[in-house]
């Protein structure tokens, strides 16, 4: 309550508050172009947000399930969670490292703060996930998984996960205007995240210290999340909470900080 007064007292709150209403229908605008631009002249349009994780299923059920872990319990969700944690991480930040240079012809017509083009294009990722999310549960349902009360905590890894994905793309679009190679260097990267995030495989079957050291990794932290409620039907340790809100943290705090020196030079650059 004293911290909420001195806000009001400074007024921090109503200058939060009129400047998202300045710029909230510019903001509403982006994501619905976002959005839409990702099936502008497809046949099917939206419904592509659905069919593409029933592709994925497909494939998993015809192809993997043959060479992996067929006696692992669960196999198909097991894989199809990690695959939607990677993809959603893959997509958010892909598009927000060229959400500055692919809109500079806005961006240098109109003041407004350019952390907007990012997060439009985040909002526009966590609707296509929450989408396949709903593909997700229903194969949940199918493989025999009973529905738990556990599952409303899958909320929590799907916070700190967006939040990650924004501070990369803070990371990641600040260096795509003074660096064009990020692109290339991000792409080899994505590959090294995906190899580590032990998507195909159980990692119960290293020793602890191999199991802890994939903590490492921040998305294999979100797919071991996933896994643990939905698959082994656990209640993550705290040390699990802990991580996965370290992760994003470091990387606001770090997007933020390279934001705020160079916000003044993006213009220069595009």
């Amino acid at each position: 309550m004293i911290i909420t007064q001195k806000l009001k007292d400074n007024g921090i709150i109503s200058q939060v508050r009129s400047r998202f209403e300045a710029y909230n229908f510019l903001f509403v605008e982006l994501v619905k172009r976002d959005f839409n631009k990702k099936y502008k002249r497809t046949v099917l349009g939206i419904v592509w947000s659905l069919l593409n994780p029933l592709l994925h299923l497909l494939i998993l059920m015809l192809v993997f399930s043959q060479f992996f872990e067929r006696d692992m319990p669960h196999f198909l969700i097991h894989v199809f969670a990690g695959i939607k944690v990677y993809q959603y991480f893959n997509e958010a930040t892909n598009a927000g490292m060229s959400s500055l240079m692919g809109n500079a012809g806005i961006i240098s017509k109109i003041k407004a703060p350019k952390y907007l083009f990012l997060l439009s294009k985040n909002v526009s990722s966590f609707i296509t996930f929450m989408l396949t999310m709903g593909i997700f549960f229903i194969f949940v349902a199918l493989e025999g998984i009973p529905f738990s009360p556990r599952f409303f905590l899958l909320i929590y890894p799907v916070i700190t996960l967006t939040l990650l994905n924004i501070g990369v793309g803070l990371i990641l679009s600040a260096l795509f205007v003074f660096f064009k190679d990020i692109q290339y260097l991000y792409a080899i990267f994505l590959r090294l995240v995906f190899f580590t995030s032990a998507i195909f495989w159980p990692v119960e079957s290293l020793s602890p210290l191999m199991q802890q050291l994939f903590l490492l990794n921040p998305i294999f932290a979100h797919i071991h999340y996933f896994r643990l409620v939905v698959v082994h039907g656990l209640t993550p340790s705290l040390n699990v909470h802990l991580i996965l809100v370290l992760y994003p943290i470091v990387a606001l705090l770090l997007g933020m900080l390279i934001y705020k020196k160079y916000n003044s030079r993006f213009i220069y650059h595009m």
